[in-house]
């Protein structure tokens, strides 16, 4: 996913309550895989706010071609379901905030993100509505001196109105649909 702005400069904005009611639930379900010592499987959300129904979608972290057919899963539930929004969950690598600039550079010289010593590992939330994006990406951090348990510290969200990548524009257009504005 990338942003139209950076993950810094976005407003910190948590979504509407609706939303935090369902999403919640999940990132403390996400917090305590970790703390368990488990990784997170990363999965998509497809969720109707008028019916309650939540169909969960397994990513496939494999090729690019893994991550396309999961996007259409996606789609596809998001269609059937005639979903309101899409909260997805997973773990990655990110630099460190004062690496951002220099990333092109790092990309050249490691070859990925990952295999550069300024990787942080993270628990990129994104949550897709009509209205736009809210992004979280709090580190992954140890918990006490657990070498195998991690945790996940506070969330803080940043709306976007106009993101980019495999998993944006995961929701069907609806006839009627306005662009993007924030919510409170």
């Amino acid at each position: 996913m990338t942003a139209k702005n950076t993950l810094i400069e976005a407003p910190i904005s948590t979504p509407p309550k609706a939303y935090m009611d369902i999403i919640s639930p999940l990132i403390d379900k996400a917090r305590g895989f970790l703390e368990a010592g488990q990784k997170l499987q990363p999965f998509a959300f497809v969720c109707s706010l008028s019916t309650k129904q939540i169909i969960p979608v397994m990513i496939q972290p494999g090729s690019g071609e893994d991550k396309d057919q999961s996007a259409r899963e996606i789609q596809s539930a998001a269609l059937v379901l005639d979903a309101d929004f899409v909260f997805t969950i997973m773990e990655a690598w990110s630099l460190r905030p004062d690496k951002v600039p220099q990333m092109g550079r790092i990309l050249d010289k490691y070859g990925s993100i990952a295999a550069s010593p300024y990787a942080v590992d993270v628990c990129p939330l994104m949550l897709e509505t009509r209205r736009g994006v809210w992004v979280a990406q709090p580190q992954i951090k140890p918990k006490g001196i657990s070498k195998k348990k991690r945790t996940i510290g506070a969330v803080e969200f940043r709306f976007y109105t106009e993101v980019e990548g495999r998993f944006a524009h995961l929701l069907p257009a609806k006839e009627g649909d306005e662009p993007p504005t924030i919510l409170h």
